[in-house]
């Protein structure tokens, strides 16, 4: 185990046993939801992973340590930090580390933190990507230069919805990451199942996602996998009404000149005020789903 990691004794168990795992991100505590929905949520999402027949390791940083796995009284500890903990990226882990301050992982930091733990399957909501009027901001997620880097699969509801989907899949062909749809043919739209993006392949089952994993990982292609898991169809939101809150989350954030890493939460708060809530149901929904989904995956990869 890498010196700057700190397994919980069950997680370093399973490692070494060769039992499956699934990394879970924490910044779905800490800046994706109010306490104490985040903490019900974070506990929830472990539940979810145990049931499936996996063990679940929450990423964060604590103490100058990359903690793979929390204990009841960390989740609470990064919960209740909500905002104040430091959202980590790639770029961030080395000052985080260093000065020993307390930070939440994004997709790119979680992927990192998994890989160097030798954890091949993580679940989350929705990655990072391209963002609206990237063309001219700039603005795009470092978790796709990870999916390219890294070995990790990614299992999720698609891209966040604030996101310029088309250009966020150009950039993931260009970067040779595999979109599979688990049981879809379309890239999931976040809060709707439907994008009218096309997936490079289709999987409907576990094992055929672990196969997939093993044949890139096997033939030295590194690099992560995005496995896109379509929000429950009982939990999805109608596209048109989500859109039109996007866009007048957007204004805001325009309006109070919100940029880089603060846009995303923002907008999600903008969202669950001005859908009534609804979204954060739908948000918790999917993110529960993909857990499930991600500890199949974990269980087919661990069986050989």
């Amino acid at each position: 185990m890498h010196p700057i990691l700190l397994p919980t004794p069950e997680i370093a168990d399973a490692l070494a046993t060769r039992r499956p795992v699934v990394a879970l991100e924490s910044t779905v505590i800490s800046h994706g939801m109010p306490y104490p929905q985040n903490l019900e949520t974070a506990r929830a999402l472990e539940a979810e992973v145990r049931a499936a027949g996996a063990l679940p390791a929450t990423i964060a940083v604590m103490d100058g340590r990359i903690r793979i796995g929390l204990d009841d009284e960390a989740l609470e500890r990064l919960a209740t930090a909500g905002a104040s903990a430091r959202k980590l990226s790639r770029r961030d882990l080395p000052v985080a580390i260093a000065t020993g301050a307390l930070g939440a992982t994004t997709v790119a930091a979680t992927m990192i933190g998994a890989r160097l733990a030798g954890i091949s399957v993580f679940a989350t909501g929705g990655i990072g990507g391209v963002h609206r009027g990237a063309e001219i901001s700039f603005d795009i997620s470092a978790d796709l230069d990870e999916l390219a880097r890294t070995s990790v699969c990614v299992v999720c509801a698609g891209a966040k919805s604030i996101l310029d989907l088309p250009k966020t899949l150009e950039v993931l062909e260009t970067r040779g990451v595999p979109v599979l749809g688990f049981g879809t043919d379309e890239f999931p739209a976040f809060y709707s199942r439907r994008s009218g993006l096309p997936v490079d392949h289709r999987c409907d089952n576990v094992t055929e996602v672990a196969d997939i994993l093993r044949a890139k990982w096997q033939l030295g292609l590194e690099g992560g996998v995005l496995l896109a898991n379509p929000i429950p169809a009982a939990d999805e939101l109608d596209a048109d009404a989500m859109e039109a809150a996007v866009n007048q989350a957007l204004a805001d954030a325009e309006a109070n000149n919100i940029k880089g890493k603060d846009i995303t939460p923002h907008l999600l708060a903008a969202l669950e005020r001005i859908t009534g809530g609804r979204s954060l149901t739908a948000n918790i929904a999917l993110i529960r789903n993909n857990a499930r989904v991600a500890a199949g995956v974990a269980a087919a990869l661990a069986t050989p």
